[in-house]
């Protein structure tokens, strides 16, 4: 059998500069969430350039699908891994985040620079909103495809209410969502091949290099442990040193530690934990508001890359307004770019340790009813994000009631924002009755933030 992939001396399955152009071509196509994410690499890499075999794709997006972290660009990594190596993997992975890097980058210091005028808060007015629509179709998208027995509607439900109303935190509700899988196996067990929501379908084109070919030796009993220490090293490293230089106790220091657990934890994509960032970057930490964080999934959802880049956007802002020492510019800009490392650096990891494992993983039947319960469970995840950021975009304010364990933010409705329920609104329609894409939606919404202003009607 003829190999070809799998480590950095291999031979490549294509030429290295074809599929470096390639790559770039798909990084600046990346927009629509994961699922968009994933049908432009299966067009490009499986339909147009016959690269990847379908079932081949299929499985590496299996794998990637058990993996903490954004599950398109871990996909970009494995599949550049295949047809490259080391270095096929290193720069499909790079580039599929790059372009968005940099445009969030530059979105947020424009924020900063002109987001309090009447224009921008316009605009802002106008994606909030969106916001909620898109969240909505998240969690019908993520529903369809997860709850398909009436057990895992219950995990969900009990997801939604342990953190809605018992504010358990996040990653206790992922473990025990997990655990309820393993309990439940004989039943979830048969619903894992559920989740990936691709169809593998024999009538898929033909690939220039048949799956059989694209094979991985055994590797050797030292790799996972030298593959271990280097991704740790280089995970680790800028977070000691902004530490060495800034104090343990700075905001970047701070944000590199949280957002590097944050990257272990994010099963189900973005959505899933942007509940757990809201809570502390808004409530603990208090390095954006509410409505900032709002704002910033909206820029994220207009460019390209993974979703979870808004952590990029969350961290520029919080250093920019808790710099310390630093000149506040200078700070944004390393914490936005050490949270980006701390982010996706693991993606790197995860894949270049566990890719010669993956015909054994995608066997484990244990491991594929744990990632089942936490699958069903992020619905209630993402239901709850879809609370909080209702509840802080369409009302003026909150009143808190309490009763024994459980505690809930009541608004009232005459704190209700008409413009922002008006917009809400139609952006529910045109995705869910037009089905427009997420960017055009954004842009309706963001055209009519700024007629709300220049209607004079209150948008804050």
């Amino acid at each position: 059998m003829t190999r070809t992939g799998g480590t950095s001396g291999s031979t490549d399955a294509v030429p290295f500069r074809t599929a470096l152009r390639a790559w770039l071509a798909i990084s600046l196509q990346t927009f629509g969430g994961p699922a968009g994410q994933i049908a432009v690499m299966h067009r490009n890499l499986v339909d147009d350039k016959r690269w990847i075999g379908e079932r081949r794709f299929q499985h590496a997006l299996n794998y990637c699908m058990l993996l903490p972290g954004p599950e398109a660009q871990q996909l970009a990594i494995y599949t550049g891994w295949l047809l490259n190596g080391l270095r096929g993997g290193l720069a499909a992975g790079i580039l599929f985040i790059l372009p968005g890097m940099a445009a969030l980058y530059l979105l947020s210091v424009l924020y900063i620079t002109f987001g309090e005028t009447t224009a921008v808060a316009a605009i802002f007015a106008g994606l909030g909103p969106a916001v909620i629509a898109i969240v909505t179709q998240a969690v019908t998208r993520v529903a369809k495809r997860a709850l398909t027995t009436r057990s895992l509607t219950a995990l969900a439900l009990m997801a939604f209410l342990a953190l809605t109303l018992f504010h358990i935190p996040f990653p206790v509700v992922l473990f025990g969502a997990a655990l309820t899988g393993l309990l439940l196996r004989p039943t979830l067990a048969r619903t894992a091949g559920n989740a990936s929501g691709h169809d593998n379908s024999p009538d898929s084109p033909a690939p220039l290099i048949p799956d059989e070919t694209i094979d991985t030796k055994h590797p050797g009993r030292t790799r996972p442990l030298r593959v271990l220490l280097l991704g740790i090293v280089l995970w680790t490293t800028p977070v000691a040193l902004v530490a060495l230089t800034t104090g343990i106790g700075s905001t970047i220091t701070t944000q590199g530690l949280f957002f590097s657990g944050t990257a272990l934890i994010t099963f189900g994509g973005a959505y899933a934990v942007l509940t757990f960032v809201a809570q502390h970057a808004v409530e603990t930490y208090h390095w954006v508001t509410a409505n900032e964080m709002v704002r910033g999934l909206g820029l994220a959802e207009t460019t390209p890359g993974p979703l979870i880049m808004v952590l990029q956007f969350v961290a520029f802002l919080g250093a920019y307004t808790h710099p310390g020492s630093l000149n506040p510019w200078l700070a944004g800009t390393i914490a936005a770019l050490l949270t980006t490392w701390v982010t996706f650096v693991p993606s790197f990891l995860f894949i270049f340790l566990g890719a010669p494992y993956l015909e054994r993983l995608r066997s484990n039947h244990t491991l594929s009813a744990a990632m089942t319960g936490i699958t069903a469970a992020v619905v209630g995840v993402i239901a709850n994000l879809g609370v909080y950021f209702a509840t802080h975009t369409l009302f003026t304010g909150t009143s808190a009631i309490s009763w024994g364990p459980i505690s809930l933010a009541i608004p009232a409705i005459e704190q209700l924002r008409p413009s922002a329920a008006a917009i809400t609104l139609v952006a529910l329609a045109l995705i869910f009755r037009l089905r427009w894409p997420v960017p055009r939606t954004l842009a309706t919404c963001a055209g009519l933030g700024i007629l709300t202003a220049l209607a004079d009607w209150p948008i804050t």
